[in-house]
């Protein structure tokens, strides 16, 4: 417990002194009636203070984890923390995005699983050296290489730290890159009803965020030797550059 000492002059000379003060309260010395002077008081921070201090830290935290989340919150997001991301394993290179990118995963839609079971396997073949679909050998990366995953059933995952750039198996350079990628292999299949509603969303939503414009929204096969993102996102690109168009 707090604890002050009062003390009041009862006389010439004489000082009484008492224990006396509870945790939380104001205690001030005090002087008797035959005394004019006045000193100052002396507080102890109350614990009413010290609970206020608390919420408005908790209160300025949860703004700063608003902040955080650049996707729309009419859009369903699973965060790293909710789909139990390791840490990255390598250093990675901080960059600011300037364009937006589309990526495809390159594999077939898959509607059983969860969209936290495609981050983890992604995330898993990410880490470790592996072989890609054309047989050739990639090397292990810091973490998953994009920094958004859109799922079959429309929701976003939280991969990459956006702050940092993306990888890539080709020859690109994705410094400056936001990398969208959307579960399929768009050669050959076609955006889901919910994958459709939420690029139109998630696209131009970056978009703004980043001060990207219209002409800077891009694919991975406009940079590198790639069929990637498919040709049935590739022939959206247009639209998707009029939505940025029109949120600007």
């Amino acid at each position: 417990a707090l604890r002050a000492e009062q003390r009041g002059i009862v006389g010439p000379g004489r000082i009484e002194s008492r224990k006396a003060g509870r945790p939380g309260n104001v205690v001030y010395h005090h002087l008797s009636a035959q005394s004019n002077l006045r000193p100052p008081p002396i507080m102890t921070v109350s614990a009413s203070l010290l609970r206020l201090f608390a919420l408005c830290g908790l209160l300025a935290a949860c703004t700063r984890s608003a902040e955080t989340r650049l996707v729309p919150t009419e859009l369903r997001y699973v965060s790293r923390a909710e789909w139990g991301a390791k840490p990255p394993v390598l250093p990675m290179r901080p960059h600011v995005p300037t364009r937006v990118t589309i990526h495809h995963t390159g594999v077939a839609q898959d509607p059983s699983k969860t969209i936290v079971q495609k981050l983890r396997g992604l995330q898993l073949f990410s880490q470790r050296d592996d072989s890609l679909a054309s047989g050739r050998k990639k090397p292990a990366w810091a973490d998953v290489p994009y920094h958004f995953y859109v799922a079959y059933d429309g929701s976003v995952g939280e991969a990459r730290d956006w702050n940092y750039a993306g990888d890539t198996n080709t020859t690109y350079d994705p410094a400056g890159h936001l990398l969208i990628v959307v579960e399929g292999n768009f050669q050959r299949d076609t955006l889901s009803s919910a994958q459709r509603r939420t690029l139109d969303v998630l696209v131009p939503a970056m978009a703004r965020r980043f001060k990207v414009p219209p002409e800077r929204l891009a694919s991975h096969r406009d940079f590198a030797e790639t069929s990637c993102p498919g040709a049935n996102i590739y022939a959206l690109l247009p639209h998707y550059r009029s939505l940025i168009a029109a949120a600007r």
